[in-house]
């Protein structure tokens, strides 16, 4: 599905469950790369020329990060303040991840084009979770 097929979801006059799907999904992407990091932190860390203990961190902090998630996707009416949290955090995950790759990072190919590619993911759940937001705030369905 094209990010553009997920925008327009974004404004169906259903945005409350718009806004749960695009944190579901956020939840259970995220989940995913932290049982990864977690799980494999040693082989993928040999992989994206990335320090083991570094993807350790990483997997912990996002375990915790898509628990949370996972728990505001649950709520029947996300709260706006946790949302926007969400959004913020994920467009900050995504700068923090580019900046690290151009300034302190030294990773392999693989990893500096996974780096990329989970920017970009994370920075578009950000941008389809506002847009979410603002149409359920702008609702008049």
């Amino acid at each position: 599905m094209s990010a553009i097929q997920l925008a327009a979801l974004a404004r169906t006059c259903e945005p409350q469950s718009a806004l749960r799907r695009f944190l579901a999904l956020d939840a259970v992407v995220t989940g995913a790369n932290a049982l990864a990091y977690l799980a494999f932190s040693g082989p993928l860390g040999r992989f994206f020329g990335a320090d083991a203990t570094l993807l350790l961190g990483l997997g912990a902090f996002l375990a915790l990060y898509a628990a949370g998630v996972g728990l505001l996707a649950a709520r029947r009416r996300p709260p706006t303040l946790g949302v926007r949290a969400v959004v913020e955090g994920n467009l900050a995950w995504a700068a923090v991840s580019l900046v690290a790759l151009a300034l302190w990072l030294t990773p392999s190919t693989p990893g500096a084009v996974w780096t990329v590619l989970q920017a970009l993911t994370v920075a578009t759940f950000a941008v389809l979770q506002h847009a979410a937001l603002r149409a359920r705030q702008d609702s008049s369905c």
